[in-house]
């Protein structure tokens, strides 16, 4: 059993005390001029004493460098903010100096808040109100999300980075992505900040299988300033720092490490950093985690073409790797030119690609969205799959504007890419049967068009249908077509409007007011260039069950014809 032995002052109130074992003897009480009473204990208890007597001070002298580093850093933003706000105001007519001016306070907000959460995560740790969660989620986008935030460090500093994934069986696992995110973002910033400028950065990314789930590792290695023997000793210590941040002119709370080490052992991982003074730090993180059998979806894949733009030779193995053995016919070349002479090629020769997958060292045209926009307008039927390392949200409206619908975040990993391929194909594949040609064997269809140019067109189109077609230059013939077949031989009547003789509206009315018992229920579908409100109103005045427009929307008329027939 422990008791407790402690230093009190005159008042009654413990200025010090410490936990001993029960062998400890309490062997002398002495009152000091003060008025605080000293207990005197056994050798190991004074001992103890000793040693917490120093981490105590310690940790004060600790405290005392934060806050004071703290006034200096929370200042510094505050600063910021506040002149270039006056700043803003007084040339409030200078769109240029305001923006820029915005722009500032709004890099020294995001700063400030990120000390302000450094604070708040280690209140909440220490008083125990932190919960790891356990949920889903997909180590992709982890690593995107994280990339996206660490990579305009990078770019200021003109860092050379340098991020690979080494073998990731397990694509979706279970665990706590916001803290594992926060823990990847803080040393990477870590090693950012401590390497000078043009220096060198490389992340590395595994799996190691285990009995019931996978441990993810992270690696990060920089040539940044590194650590004394002595500072690592003490590096997870709360308000630490490598030096003051007035001479190393890196602010922070200095206690970001010690929440990574607190979340780390949260998860019941660990965290393992070498250093050496001046050559630079290495840091690698493991942390358990379970694991989600994401099935591999596959029913679409069989037989497809897939064009792959990517220069990179080293995420084009990747893509040979991942889609070998997938049912997948691919080609992989470098530029937007290629791919377009490739594209022309699979046409003529009937092998048509079904998907184009974009990388982003795309050559030639040089910029994505270019080649996506040409290959959108120059080939409709294809489906276009952006990868990348963009920001999808402040990407999107233009993509889409491009042809761009699906979209996969860099890294990509094998299931992720079988997937998104087979639900692309997939939902292409049922586009094309909501909107592709019916097959109209054994029906009969009256094509009333007075242009001979707009005929052989509908003509052409109606072909794919395999309908039996009869045609009509005016609504004059197109009454005599119909009243000398039998009842019932017409399954539909295309019909324009504005035609000589006879026009479409005259013709309708015409055939709707026959005796024959189809008279009522044939379809007629207007088809033609009036297009207001109006119009499509006169139509269904005149009887005519539905409106086309021209020049003809091919899918639309193909839902008609299924539709109607």
């Amino acid at each position: 059993m422990a008791r407790r032995f402690a230093i009190i002052n005159q008042e009654g109130k413990t200025v010090f005390q410490t936990e001993a074992f029960e062998s400890a003897k309490v062997t002398e009480r002495l009152a000091l001029p003060d008025g605080t009473m000293l207990m005197l204990c056994d050798n190991a208890t004074m001992q103890s004493l000793r040693e917490e007597l120093a981490e105590a001070k310690n940790a004060n002298e600790a405290k005392e460098e934060f806050l004071s580093n703290m006034s200096h850093d929370i200042r510094t933003p505050m600063n910021a903010i506040i002149g270039m706000t006056a700043l803003a105001k007084k040339h409030i007519d200078e769109k240029t100096r305001v923006m820029d001016a915005l722009n500032k306070i709004d890099i020294a907000s995001s700063h400030l808040l990120g000390l302000i959460n450094d604070i708040l995560d280690m209140s909440r740790i220490n008083s125990g109100k932190m919960k790891i969660a356990e949920e889903q989620f997909s180590l992709s986008d982890l690593l995107h999300d994280t990339l996206t935030i660490i990579r305009p460090q990078i770019v200021k500093k003109n860092h050379t980075f340098t991020f690979s994934v080494g073998d990731v069986p397990e694509e979706v696992l279970c665990g706590d992505p916001m803290r594992i995110k926060q823990i990847y973002v803080n040393i990477i910033s870590n090693a950012i900040k401590y390497t000078n400028d043009g220096g060198k950065i490389e992340v590395t990314v595994t799996e190691e299988p285990e009995k019931d789930g996978c441990t993810l590792c992270l690696s990060c290695a920089d040539n940044g300033i590194g650590m004394s023997p002595d500072f690592l000793d003490r590096i997870f210590n709360p308000f630490e720092r490598v030096s003051s941040s007035t001479i190393s002119r890196v602010e922070g709370t200095g206690l970001g490490m010690s929440i990574v080490k607190k979340l780390i052992d949260a998860m019941g991982g660990t965290i393992r950093i070498e250093s050496e003074l001046g050559a630079g730090t290495t840091v690698t993180v493991r942390i358990p985690l379970r694991i989600v059998n994401l099935p591999l979806q596959t029913e679409a894949l069989a037989g497809k073409r897939v064009l792959i733009i990517e220069a990179d030779e080293e995420q084009q193995d990747i893509f040979r790797r991942y889609l070998s053995g997938s049912g997948v016919d691919h080609l992989i070349i470098k530029s937007s030119s290629e791919a377009i002479q490739a594209l022309t090629d699979a046409d003529y020769r009937q092998k048509a690609f079904h998907a184009v997958i974009l990388g982003k060292k795309d050559e030639g045209f040089g910029f994505v969205f270019d080649t996506a926009s040409y290959l959108s307008q120059s080939f409709p039927h294809l489906a276009l799959i952006l990868i990348g390392d963009y920001d999808w949200e402040e990407i999107e409206y233009r993509a889409n504007r491009c042809g761009i619908r699906h979209f996969l975040p860099l890294p990509v990993f094998r299931k992720t890419l079988l997937n998104e391929l087979n639900a692309t194909l997939s939902s292409a594949k049922e586009e094309e049967q909501a909107f592709g040609s019916p097959d109209l064997s054994g029906r009969h269809i009256l094509l009333v068009e007075d242009n001979i140019i707009n005929r052989e067109i509908a003509l052409e189109l109606l072909s794919m249908t395999n309908a039996s077609v009869d045609t009509a230059e005016n609504g004059q013939q197109a009454v005599e077509a119909y009243e000398s077949a039998g009842e019932g031989y017409y399954d539909l009547i295309l019909m324009d409007i504005q035609m000589p003789v006879m026009d479409g509206y005259a013709a309708t009315h015409a055939i709707r007011s026959s005796k024959r018992s189809d008279s009522a229920s044939i379809r007629i579908i207007a088809m033609t260039a009036n297009t207001f409100a109006e119009d499509v109103a006169r139509a269904r005045d005149a009887g005519m069950d539905g409106h086309l427009a021209k020049p003809i929307d091919i899918p639309l008329l193909m839902q008609m014809l299924r539709q109607f027939v």
